[in-house]
């Protein structure tokens, strides 16, 4: 199985670099392009057996599996220039959540799927969102879901929640590094720690919720009440957060889903 890559930005080159660690693809199964061709390039240091083509026709032509890794409204006029060689046998795989699914169907005579990733795959952890094309086989979908589940746990997702999950699975890793660089920085102005090793200190608590989540000794919930013993110091910041969190996150939402809202307005003007 052939895996094409049009474009080598941020999240294609997470796609990459994740799928050949995580032994999912060799790099002599990748066919890759991007529109400054030195990035593209960059791979081939590293993995000289991957194919960088010109064009995102040749990677097309070539490949079964075609990630698009580009912006939303790069979307329309490369689909028209790729569908005369997007075969019913082929599966293009859409990883931004504006364009949907039924508007990738609208244009190309292949197959269709989208997984929005998130810069959590690069370690081989996190999740994966999934959608599928109506056409898309049982077979099509051990194939994309075998892929993913090399370096994501996949997740299939309905389209009205799209973006709410990616805020939450691709997004919220950004969200959260900021509130925990927030954290740091206030301990280092508040008190005699250094940035170092304040940076140390909450990196490790991180890391170490992670796990104990992940081996579900507690859930968020009984993590805080085990914790926050009655009268205790962290009783006490517990209770600043409630009062200065407040609507925060409603508001973060709000303002993703006018964004989000606001980019399908535009794609939507170039699919009709």
């Amino acid at each position: 199985m052939k895996i094409g890559i049009i474009g080598t930005g941020s999240m294609g080159s997470i796609l990459i670099e994740a799928f050949i660690e995580a032994n999912a693809v060799t790099p002599s199964q990748l066919i890759i392009t991007n529109r400054t061709p030195k990035k593209a390039l960059f791979f081939k240091e590293n993995f000289p057996e991957i194919k960088v083509v010109e064009t995102a026709y040749e990677v097309a032509a070539k490949a079964n599996l075609i990630f698009l890794c580009v912006k939303p409204l790069q979307f329309h006029p490369l689909l028209k220039d790729l569908r005369s060689i997007l075969t019913d046998d082929k599966i293009v795989i859409s990883i931004t959540s504006p364009i949907s699914i039924e508007q990738l169907q609208s244009i190309v005579p292949c197959k269709v799927a989208r997984v929005i990733p998130s810069i959590t795959n690069r370690a081989l952890t996190g999740t994966s969102l999934v959608s599928y094309g109506t056409t898309c086989t049982t077979i099509d979908k051990e194939k994309i879901n075998n892929l993913m589940k090399h370096i994501s746990t996949p997740v299939t997702i309905d389209e009205n929640i799209t973006r709410v999950a990616s805020d939450i699975a691709s997004c919220g890793p950004a969200f959260f590094s900021f509130l925990v660089q927030s954290f740091i920085d206030a301990a280092v102005r508040q008190t005699e720690i250094t940035e170092d090793e304040a940076t140390q200190l909450a990196s490790e608590m991180v890391i170490g919720l992670g796990k104990l989540l992940e081996k579900r000794i507690f859930t968020l919930p009984t993590l805080q009440e085990r914790v926050s013993v009655p009268g205790g110091v962290t009783g006490e910041g517990i209770k600043v957060l409630r009062e200065e969190v407040g609507d925060m996150f409603d508001l973060l939402f709000q303002q993703t889903h006018a964004k989000y809202f606001e980019d399908l307005e535009k794609v939507k003007n170039d699919f009709e």
